[in-house]
């Protein structure tokens, strides 16, 4: 019985990472495949025949590298900006005392749960009125809609973990709110900065609805609306190969930011998320 359960769990796990990882794999595999292969009423589950072509193509037929570059300016810039002010709010939320910061803290999650749509109209009035459609400044200002109020509850729940004790030796000390901010607390709180803010640059990064209503032309256009704007020989044709090798290129970036920061990472998660 013992036996049944055991191969039973490790059925249900192998189901599971199968279901979640072949969307991925397919996607790969398919940007290595010819046009006609992908097609085929007998699909290989390997790259067989091989070709680069779509790659070829993502990056001589399209202004492809300009989208890379927008796409790095606007994710960068939302997450320092969402960072700084998160830092100075999730302190403030955290260790000073006030009274309606509980308060200001829900308000903070509720404008988490509106969906983008909602706020579309409303954005588009403000960046037309202040000259900021079609720019990257607007495009970062808008990503602070959902990057910031993430960024605030998250490093809310470090500072309240770090120990008090540190705050008072400080202030004993003669130290500013803002010097113990940034010369004591902010330099414990670095596997939370790193996660979050990686957290924030991924959203930012693959964000498609904002970057399509505010850009016009590849002057600012980031990856997400242009990969959607690839276009066959013909009106009816969807380039599927090219679509795919769009979409690994700017996955990459994003697998070798994981690799690289993976243990801050983890200390991040198993740390803020219970505190939190």
């Amino acid at each position: 019985m013992r036996l049944l359960s055991r191969l039973l769990f490790y059925l249900l796990v192998a189901f599971i990472v199968v279901y979640s990882v072949f969307p991925f794999y397919w996607a790969v595999i398919s940007s290595f495949k010819p046009s006609d292969a992908l097609f085929s009423a007998n699909p290989s589950f390997l790259p067989i025949p091989f070709t680069l072509d779509h790659y070829k193509n993502v990056f001589l037929q399209a202004n492809f590298g300009r989208n890379l570059l927008n796409s790095l300016i606007v994710a960068g810039g939302a997450t320092l900006l969402s960072l700084f002010l998160g830092v100075l709010a999730a302190y403030a939320l955290g260790r000073l005392p006030f009274p309606p910061k509980n308060a200001v803290l829900y308000i903070v999650l509720a404008m988490t749960m509106f969906p983008q749509i909602s706020v579309l109209s409303g954005l588009f009035i403000l960046l037309r009125a202040t000259g900021l459609f079609n720019t990257h400044l607007g495009l970062i200002l808008s990503y602070l809609l959902f990057t910031l109020p993430f960024t605030i509850w998250v490093l809310t729940g470090y500072f309240r973990g770090l120990p008090r004790e540190l705050e008072e030796a400080a202030y004993v000390d003669g130290a500013t709110p803002l010097q113990t901010l940034f010369r004591i607390m902010l330099p414990l709180t670095g596997p939370g900065l790193v996660t979050t803010g990686l957290l924030a640059f991924i959203a930012a990064w693959n964000e498609y609805l904002f970057a399509l209503t505010f850009t016009v032309g590849d002057r600012v256009k980031t990856v997400p609306p242009a990969i959607a704007s690839f276009g066959g020989a013909t009106p009816f044709e969807i380039p599927w190969g090219s679509i795919m090798a769009a979409s690994v290129v700017v996955t990459v970036p994003l697998v070798v930011l994981v690799l690289v920061f993976q243990q801050r990472i983890v200390a991040g998660l198993t740390a803020g998320a219970v505190k939190g």
